[in-house]
């Protein structure tokens, strides 16, 4: 059983690269003002520390880059963070640290991004297709398709295989494929692309 506790644990784990973000820029942030203020003390010690938060996990996507036998440029931003801690040029690193945490984010939300509309996609994939044969229309398994084979696909199913129209005009949605709004009519002979909507008749 998952308590409510280990439930918001695993949500900000999920949100970890965002919530580095939000101190590295709140790091920056904060230094400045006391910049601002006069205290420059203050402002290279919050600036210092924003920079180890970033470097930190750097360090660590270096070492499993290294384990999978892979070197990014993470080794670069490490070299970086690191520099400028080595000579006191705590803005440049809090600077670098924000760029870095900010980039993890973005890819990280972009994968997101792509695993559900992968997800979405396979879950919009056909499983059967209805064949004509000598006998009428046969429903089989999409695997067991053939090329050469005639398919019926009904007005609002998903065409399930690529091929070629043979009576035409079909109207056919292709948003989930080339995020066109609008249906496209294809006469005879053109290509229907599997994962397409039949958006007329039969």
């Amino acid at each position: 059983m998952v308590t409510p506790l280990q439930s918001a644990a695993r949500r900000l784990w999920g949100l970890r690269d965002e919530v580095m973000l939000v101190l590295t820029l709140g790091g920056l942030a904060a230094g400045g003002a006391a910049w601002w203020l006069g205290a420059r003390g203050a402002a290279d010690a919050v600036w210092a520390a924003v920079t180890v938060v970033a470097l930190v996990p750097a360090v660590w996507w270096v070492l499993v880059g290294l384990r999978r036998g892979s070197v990014g440029t993470d080794v670069i931003a490490v070299l970086a963070l690191a520099g400028t801690l080595a000579t006191r040029e705590y803005l440049a690193g809090a600077v670098i640290g924000v760029m870095l945490t900010g980039g993890q984010a973005l890819e990280r939300r972009a994968g997101r991004r792509a695993r559900k509309d992968l997800g979405a996609l396979l879950s919009l994939a056909p499983r059967v297709a209805h064949r004509e044969d000598a006998g009428g229309v046969t429903t089989v398994d999409v695997a067991e398709v053939r090329p050469g084979d005639r398919l019926q696909v009904r007005a609002g199913e998903v065409v399930p295989v690529d091929g070629r129209i043979e009576a035409g005009p079909a109207v056919l949605d292709e948003s989930t494929l080339t995020g066109e709004p609008l249906p496209v009519e294809r006469g005879a002979g053109e290509e229907a692309r599997g994962g397409t909507v039949n958006a007329g008749g039969p």
